[in-house]
Formats: structure tokens, C-alpha cells, sequence
């Protein structure tokens, strides 16, 4: 049974990572732009450290060094520096997901890329995305904003897979979007429970990254029956460092 994707994937790009309707036009001058980088880079710094709930905005101004009405040239509350501070984040955040793989691409190892892209992105900013797991229980448009990334990535990957069911390397007999939502869930999950509650606990062993990787990119290409992958011990590599 042949798939096409349907067009809201096809069209999809890259996802937003922060709610940009609560930013202001960047200041023009280069103390003002040096200001406001300093409120941003403090916001981050304070907000990681006590918690969205917890952080004033006097903390962000004594951590940036700034006079306390200072904050109010560039913000108007503790919502539209959050924002800053994920769009500042963004780059680092973005990760390609599973996208559109080439005739000529080996897509185990698209996929292996992808995973490992992923996870090393969370891991570098788990303490962020903690934040943003808090702050989308208090704040609708954050909630909303966290939605409409998490579909986002699953539609791109929805997207590879259903490329991959044309080649016939994956699965023609599962929906793209709904194997998408599975697999991308897990690998999701299995970051957030790696990298966030991990830190979190006392006692326990740190997840090795390397298996991590190898596991999560082994149970999505045996759940769309990969070629060559389907039975295949898990192998763990030696550790990334």
C-alpha cells in the first residue's frame, strides 16, 4: 500500500521555539543592544536556577547589573524575557529531524544522525527545557507555543517516514503521522526523563549518551521494520565523553 504525505506535512518547516508575538523590535543602539543581551543572558542564569514561578524581576536586574527600571526599556514582564531567552536558545535548540532523506542517504544512519542531533540538543539545554515544561502549566501561550513545536517536529518526521515507505525501506502498512507521533513521543520522554529528572536524583547512574542514542534509533527502525534491523542485537558503543 503506497502513501503520499499529506500537504500540511509537506509544507511544514522549521518549527518556531519561542512565542515571538511577546518580543519587542531590538533596541537600536549598541548600549542598548548590550543591555538587553545582559538582561537576557541573566534572565536565562536566574530563571534555570530558582524556577519560572520564583524568579523576580529584581533578581534578573541584580544578576545583569542593571537598574531595576532598565528592565522595563526592553520587557514588560517576566513572559516577554522568557521569550528572549528562548529565542536566543533557538539555534542551538533547532535540530533537523527526520526531514525529507535522499535516494542515496543510508536512512539508518539519517535517522541515527537525527536522534543523536536531538538528544545532544536536549541534553545541552535540559535545564531550558525544564523551565519550559514548568512555565506551560501556568501560562496558556506558552502551552500553546510548546504544542505547536512538538507537532511541528512530528509532522517533519512524518514527512521522512512516509518518504521512507515510498523507497520501501519502511513499513507501508502504518500511518506516517500517527508512527511519527509514537516514535517521536519516546524519543522525547525518554530525553526529558535523561536529562531533566535525571539531574534531579541523588543516587542512580548518569544514562550513558552513546546507548541512548543506539536504543532509541534501534527501536525506531525496528518499528518500521527496517531492512537488516529488525533482529539485531543492541549494540552499545563506547561512551561519547
Amino acid at each position: 500500500m503506497d502513501r503520499t504525505v499529506p500537504e500540511e506535512i509537506d509544507s511544514e518547516t522549521a518549527p518556531p521555539v519561542a512565542p515571538f508575538s511577546q518580543l519587542r523590535e531590538p533596541p537600536t543602539t549598541q548600549r542598548g543592544a548590550r543591555t538587553r543581551a545582559a538582561l537576557v543572558k541573566a534572565a536565562r542564569k536566574v530563571f534555570e536556577r530558582d524556577g519560572y514561578l520564583d524568579t523576580r524581576l529584581t533578581d534578573i536586574t541584580k544578576e545583569a547589573r542593571c537598574a531595576a527600571g532598565s528592565f522595563y526599556t526592553y520587557f514588560a514582564n517576566k513572559e516577554e524575557v522568557l521569550a528572549a531567552v528562548l529565542l536566543e536558545a533557538q539555534e542551538d535548540m533547532m535540530h533537523p529531524g527526520m526531514g525529507r532523506v535522499e535516494s542515496t542517504d543510508d536512512p539508518y544512519a539519517v535517522l541515527e544522525a537525527s536522534n543523536r542531533a536531538y538528544l545532544a540538543a536536549y541534553r545541552r539545554n535540559a535545564k531550558l527545557m525544564a523551565l519550559l515544561e514548568q512555565v506551560a502549566q501556568v501560562e496558556p501561550e506558552f502551552r500553546e507555543f510548546r504544542s505547536r513545536r512538538g507537532d511541528a517536529f512530528i509532522r517533519r518526521n512524518a514527512r521522512g517516514i512516509a518518504d521512507l515507505q515510498a523507497r520501501g525501506v519502511a513499513d507501508r502498512e502504518v500511518d506516517p503521522m500517527m508512527a511519527s507521533r509514537a516514535l517521536s513521543g519516546m524519543v522525547s520522554v525518554m530525553a526529558y526523563n535523561a536529562f531533566v529528572v535525571s539531574e534531579g536524583q541523588e543516587e542512580g547512574t548518569p544514562v550513558d549518551f552513546e546507548e541512548l542514542v543506539s536504543t532509541v534509533t534501534r527501536l525506531w527502525a525496528n518499528a518500521l521494520r527496517f531492512p537488516g534491523h529488525r533482529c539485531a542485537r543492541l549494540v552499545r558503543p563506547g561512551n561519547a565523553g
